[in-house]
């Protein structure tokens, strides 16, 4: 038995609550993890899971003994690279997962700087906007817009994105240019609504001018949950878009989209990277999220300064 082999796969057992899942993390067969974890207990001489046909439970000795091993493995590679010989630069694999816009407008440009400094980090980037399961999909970080609702997950704050209220000159001509953010109530308007992933619904958004807010509804033709495809809707002329600048400045640039309301503002949207708990921070993931944080910066209303050893 490889000891390390046989605690990475008790770790992930317990973290998906599958033999299964696990497996498909550790990329090996269900029989492989099944075999390292019954090694494991016989050399303990512990019972650490209660399986049953539905379902695996951690034991109380089980879960003593995740709570020391975790940490015992993810410091492994700070080990490593602390010893004299050692390459200074972190290294290995990450996973993360961003919201799609994010990815293609901000993230995936820049990263070339990001090879620069660090060539040994290996990002398997997942890009979407679904809910993910950062625990039992075995995913480093994920970055997301709006509060992190999951008490289970360490959050921290990149950045306030600032947003504005945009329509394509079609809509416009067809409907007609709207004055004020009430209007969009009015029954020949429609916006196109977005859909967060974590709950199923849209919000309405709150503008301010002068001291006075005002809430919007809005009556809506498309409901969508990815970001690009809501972009993509507004443009075609679908409806009122509210978006973080950073979406709609190359659009309005080529004309494409026209900003509304400019002299009101919108509350400014949160944007989290939020990691699993009980981890001890890589050096990999500490850098990457110093260098996102640094990127995001430059797209925030108040920019964020955060350290990934907090």
């Amino acid at each position: 038995m490889d000891r390390f082999d046989a605690m990475k796969a008790f770790v992930r057992v317990v973290e998906t609550g599958s033999f299964t899942r696990a497996a498909a993390t550790l990329h090996m067969s269900r029989t492989t993890v099944t075999q390292l974890v019954q090694q494991l207990e016989a050399r303990l001489r512990l019972k650490l899971l209660n399986r049953t046909t539905r379902k695996v439970n951690v034991t109380a000795d089980g879960a003593a003994y995740y709570e020391r091993i975790v940490q015992v493995l993810d410091s492994l590679e700070e080990i490593e690279t602390s010893l004299p010989h050692a390459a200074a630069l972190p290294r290995g694999q990450l996973r993360v997962d961003v919201p799609s816009p994010l990815a293609a407008l901000l993230l995936v440009p820049a990263l070339p700087g990001f090879h620069a400094l660090y060539p040994d980090i290996v990002l398997d980037m997942g890009a979407s906007d679904r809910m993910v399961d950062v625990i039992g999909e075995n995913v480093d970080c994920v970055i997301r817009g709006g509060d992190v609702t999951d008490q289970s997950l360490m959050a921290r704050k990149l950045a306030d994105l600032p947003l504005g209220v945009y329509a394509a000159p079609a809509y416009l001509q067809r409907v007609g240019t709207p004055l004020h953010p009430l209007d969009l109530q009015d029954s020949a308007h429609r916006i196109v609504r977005f859909r967060w992933a974590r709950s199923g619904n849209g919000f309405p958004y709150v503008m301010h001018h002068e001291g006075r807010s005002v809430k919007i509804h809005g009556q809506y033709v498309l409901s969508i949950d990815d970001g690009n495809a809501y972009l993509a809707a507004g443009v075609a002329g679908l409806g009122v878009l509210w978006l973080p600048d950073y979406m709609a400045r190359p659009h309005v640039a080529r004309g494409e989209l026209l900003p509304l309301f400019e002299a009101w503002t919108v509350d400014a949207m949160p944007l989290y990277l939020a990691y699993p708990p009980n981890r001890h921070v890589s050096k990999k993931l500490r850098v990457f999220i110093d260098w996102v944080a640094e990127l995001m910066a430059r797209h925030s209303v108040h920019p964020v300064t955060i350290t990934a050893t907090d």
